[in-house]
């Protein structure tokens, strides 16, 4: 190696040891606000391709994929570091069964939530020329060119607030089953990098299966914070009226549902594990089951085509 790029990399070196936190707790919120951001990114992403072209380039799988792989990646980039909860109902989930700290809660909600608000103003910067020509310049919530779906959640013209609030709850207690369920060694074993794609495909089998309702949004951070975000962009108050005021749904519905959901699991079939487990089981079953975490997704909505 040449001397110059030898000092330019020691250069760098330095400058990164500079700006390395110690602090465990904001290390973990940071790499749930990237995971998150990494989640938001390829879901919402994919669903700003779909609707801006009016699916020429891709389809209702196309946004499923797209979120089912923003997770697979959204894990694998903040596990080591915090677990991948990377949805607050899941964290709730963890610290209801004593596998995280409850005061942990907060601090990850709120980085969650922040990089989901990060990562749709990524998205609207991305697609703003493709969003002015498919609105024709009118940022609007309903309506046959309304793009605030992207972002976002909504109900399909069909569905109740309360319809929503079951849908929600029953979408969210399938995927902290599923998660519960890869986390569980003493169940079935699955080696620890197979994990994340199964969290992923979890993820898929619940879009394509209980989507068109809703948008299987599943997760309060990654409806709020884009949300928000809309609601600071110019869709306007609109984006908390819509549906009914159903704004409210997928922050609460889930959480509920990720708590029935665990229950369900921890009642059927994780409290009758034989109890003769070795103490070195007991602590690979917890780090597994904190490490699978993640949420969740999705677009749209009076159109069930794209999002149910």
């Amino acid at each position: 190696m040449r001397p110059n790029a030898a000092e330019g990399k020691t250069r760098m070196e330095r400058l990164l040891r500079k700006c390395r936190i110690k602090n465990m707790l904001v290390r973990e919120c940071m790499a749930e606000c990237l995971g998150v951001y990494v989640l938001i990114l390829f879901g919402c992403g994919s669903a700003a391709q779909v609707i801006t072209s009016q699916e020429r380039n891709g389809q209702y799988l196309s946004i499923n994929l797209g979120f089912a792989l923003g997770v697979t990646f959204g894990v694998f980039v903040s596990r080591g570091v915090s677990g991948a909860h990377l949805n607050p109902a899941v964290t709730l989930s963890l610290c209801s069964l004593g596998r995280c700290r409850w005061i942990k809660l907060p601090f990850y909600a709120f980085f969650q939530v922040l990089g989901a608000f990060l990562a749709a103003a990524t998205v609207a910067l991305q697609y703003y020329d493709a969003i002015q020509m498919y609105s024709g310049g009118q940022l609007t919530v309903t309506g046959p060119t309304s793009t605030a779906g992207i972002f976002s959640t909504y109900p399909a013209d069909y569905l109740s607030v309360w319809g929503g609030v079951i849908d929600q709850v029953i979408g969210t207690a399938a995927l902290l089953l599923c998660i519960l369920a890869l986390g569980d060694q003493s169940n079935t074993f699955i080696p620890d990098h197979f994990q994340p794609l199964l969290a992923g495909a979890s993820v898929l089998v619940i879009g394509v299966s209980m989507g068109s309702n809703s948008g299987y949004a599943l997760n309060p951070a990654r409806d709020f914070g884009p949300r928000v975000f809309t609601y600071i962009a110019g869709w306007g108050e609109d984006v908390f009226r819509a549906g009914g005021g159903w704004w409210w749904v997928p922050i609460v519905a889930p959480c509920i549902g990720a708590l029935l959901g665990t229950l369900v699991y921890e009642l059927l079939v994780e409290v009758h594990h034989p109890s003769q487990m070795s103490d070195d089981q007991n602590l690979c079953l917890e780090d597994s089951a904190g490490k699978i975490t993640l949420e969740v997704e999705e677009p749209e909505s009076g159109k069930p085509a794209l999002n149910g």
